[in-house]
């Protein structure tokens, strides 16, 4: 099971249901990358591009569950800003427990109750895995896969 934690997190790290968090409201001016931001502007935080900057992802491009075994103190709750699928401060998703208890519960039990198979003819290299972006993420072209149950 801590395995399959890995790869939940590294899952929405690639894959983060919503790539652009709430908006936000600069509370005072700032100056943020060499850009002058005045105070009461909206702003969006591109959670995409942070979980796949370079300077804080080694291969931020692969899908690496290890990356997340050594890193317990990387978490959900936002402190690491490096990392934030269900976005930091007050305004953090109130479902985030739930949610990723839930994943986790729900993809152990498919794993254990059956063995997935590819349609006749698929191989796994062929897999098309482009997504669609917007407010959320979703896959370009479904997944198509057959469950056998084994006991």
């Amino acid at each position: 099971m801590e395995y399959l934690k890995c790869i939940v997190k590294e899952t929405l790290r690639l894959h983060p249901a919503a790539p652009l968090l709430g908006p936000r409201r600069t509370s005072a001016s700032v100056k943020l990358g060499g850009y002058d931001i005045p105070s009461d502007t909206t702003i969006l935080i591109n959670g995409w591009a942070i979980h796949r900057d370079p300077k804080w992802w080694e291969n931020p491009e692969v899908f690496i569950p290890e990356r997340f075994e050594d890193s317990s103190n990387t978490d959900f709750q936002g402190q690491d800003f490096h990392f934030i699928p269900f976005g930091f401060g007050r305004r953090a998703c109130p479902g985030m427990q739930f949610g990723v208890v839930t994943t986790e519960y729900v993809v152990a039990n498919l794993l254990y109750w059956f063995d997935w198979k590819l349609p006749a003819g698929e191989i796994p290299e062929n897999l098309d895995m482009a997504e669609l972006y917007g407010l959320t993420c979703h896959k370009k072209t479904p997944l198509r896969v057959i469950p056998h149950f084994s006991l």
